[in-house]
């Protein structure tokens, strides 16, 4: 999740006041999409499968840690 600028490629959803921008190849991929705020920021949810990355900076296996 970022700050981005409107492109002609995404698709604008507007909830309680607050703009969301997904490009929309993504989102074909990707849908549907939760995001709900938590304590401490937000937390997206997607049925997509994500492969490689990191776990977090909290795991033993983290980039963060390398």
């Amino acid at each position: 999740m970022a700050m981005d600028e409107k492109r002609h490629t995404d698709m604008v959803f507007k909830i309680a006041g607050v703009e969301y921008l997904v490009e929309k190849e993504f989102l074909k991929k990707a849908q549907p999409i939760a995001v709900d705020f938590i304590n401490t920021g937000f937390k997206i949810t997607s049925p997509m499968k994500l492969g490689g990355g990191c776990g977090g900076c909290s795991g033993a296996g983290s980039c963060c840690s390398q």
